[in-house]
């Protein structure tokens, strides 16, 4: 027997190119060449893609439809539309023949419509149109107290009659029953013909969002429309000693503010 080694054939051009072939094939293929062990796992699902939650996103595309990321001079978001799942709502007015004013629900509402309905009751009957409440964020001048209407914290009363810009459009006992109103309510509400530019139409919330002052307010006013003869329609002596000197104290204190 021949114990030496016989020596090793040279691989021929084609036996090398098999071997290549197949080593290549096999490196291709999942798991020929490497085990479970050693296979590449697959990546979990980017967090920024995963599926957004039905309510995340109608709570969003509300947001976006709604609301503006501005808010007006009295602090509270301006809101571009209204009556269409947002803050601000035509909201009744009764005792009226109003159809309703839109302005922002809860207890910005509470306190403007019962100093509509005083207003009503005891200056003048107010007629359609001669309310006005929210307006889109365009048409307000942002930088002026009137940017109040587009967060639905303002309205106009009958604004006709009180050109922006002038003063001394009420008579006396109609801007002594707006002075009484006024301390009614307890400085939550200004009126525009307090301010150096004049808008004697105007009136709004002076508090900002979460101001406890006008929840109080809100709620004595809640509580007058469970009892008789308190409240909106109910006699007021604006000219009693004592409702005179809160008409004029809030007067001298909301006069010397701006």
């Amino acid at each position: 027997m021949n114990s030496q080694r016989q020596p090793r054939r040279p691989l021929s051009r084609r036996h090398f190119l098999t071997r290549v072939a197949v080593v290549g094939a096999a490196a291709s293929a999942p798991g020929l060449l490497a085990g479970p062990a050693h296979a590449v796992p697959t990546p979990p699902p980017w967090p920024g893609r995963r599926a957004e939650p039905p309510e995340v996103r109608r709570l969003r595309e509300r947001h976006a439809k709604t609301l503006t990321g501005r808010t007006s001079t009295n602090g509270w978001e301006l809101e571009k539309v209204a009556d269409d799942h947002g803050s601000i709502y035509t909201r009744p007015v009764t005792g009226t023949r109003l159809d309703g004013v839109q302005v922002r629900v809860g207890e910005v509402e509470v306190v403007l419509v019962h100093l509509i309905r005083r207003f009503h009751y005891e200056v003048d009957e107010l007629r359609q149109g001669e309310v006005v409440g929210w307006r889109p964020p365009g048409k307000v001048d942002g930088r002026l107290p009137e940017s109040a209407l587009a967060s639905g914290t303002a309205v106009r009363i009958r604004p006709g009659h009180c050109p922006v810009g002038t003063s001394g459009n009420l008579r006396p006992l109609e801007l002594a029953v707006v002075r009484d109103v006024l301390a009614e309510l307890e400085g939550v509400v200004r009126w525009g013909g307090d301010d150096p530019s004049p808008d004697e139409s105007l009136f709004f919330i002076d508090v900002p969002p979460g101001d406890g002052r006008l929840t109080e307010v809100a709620d004595r006013i809640r509580g007058w429309r469970s009892r008789a003869g308190r409240g909106a329609g109910a006699p007021v002596d604006v000219a009693s000693p004592d409702r005179r000197r809160a008409a004029k104290a809030m007067e001298l204190r909301q006069r010397t503010v701006r």
